[in-house]
């Protein structure tokens, strides 16, 4: 079966990503592949105090971190597995060196499209759309979060929250994937984002396993 983020674009706008692409978001149960990605971000900035409180919430969570800076050492793993709900997951665990930003992802045959769960216990869905541009690169934008907890299961208001635009290509002149993330709320402007560069590598998971510290603590069938 197609990876989750094929089935989301349908086959032909997936022939149009970079052949390195491909394979990075061609991640997933059949491919049998994970994907580690090490590099540098070339800068990590927050809009100071307005935002604090929500990023050291968020940072319990491991859904937003608190580092800001140059140069800063990034770490992002993908790896697929099937949760305790029987849906084909990849995890999305970007680690720098002041915390984590957790994701899991899954297919949603219903509504055709990705579903984003945010941090170790899935406390925020949100859909994303997918899209290619001209340079062959994933354009990723998250749609409206849903809070779930318990027998609780709401939209969060706008104002309450970060919308996300992800880029990603990669570059063949350096043979590097370059990566750049802006988070924006309605009323504060851009709060949040990164960017830089890393390298790859494939790994078998039948031989090398799915480490439980980039699962979630707890999963929800909600989204």
């Amino acid at each position: 079966m197609p990876s989750i983020f094929q089935r989301a674009l349908g086959d032909a706008a997936f022939a149009r990503l970079h052949p390195q692409l491909q394979r990075r978001f061609g991640v997933g149960l059949d491919s049998g592949e994970a994907c580690i990605g090490k590099g540098v971000m070339s800068r990590v900035w927050n809009a100071g105090l307005l935002v604090r409180p929500f990023l050291s919430l968020g940072s319990r969570r491991n859904i937003l971190v608190k580092d800001a800076g140059r140069d800063i050492p990034f770490q992002i793993e993908n790896y697929p597995y099937v949760d305790s709900y029987g849906r084909e997951t990849v995890t999305f665990v970007r680690t720098f060196p002041g915390g984590r930003f957790d994701a899991t992802m899954i297919y949603n045959d219903a509504r055709a499209l990705v579903v984003d769960y945010l941090g170790d216990h899935q406390h925020i869905a949100t859909p994303l759309a997918l899209s290619v541009d001209d340079q062959g690169g994933l354009i990723i934008r998250s749609g409206r979060q849903r809070f779930l907890e318990g027998p609780l299961a709401f939209p969060i208001p706008p104002a309450a929250t970060g919308t996300a635009t992800v880029s990603e290509h990669f570059d063949d002149r350096t043979g590097r994937f370059a990566i750049a993330v802006t988070v924006s709320n309605p009323w504060l402007g851009r709060i949040f984002g990164y960017w830089g560069s890393f390298t790859v590598e494939y790994v078998d998971v039948a031989d090398h396993g799915v480490p439980a510290n980039v699962k979630p603590r707890r999963e929800d069938a909600r989204c």
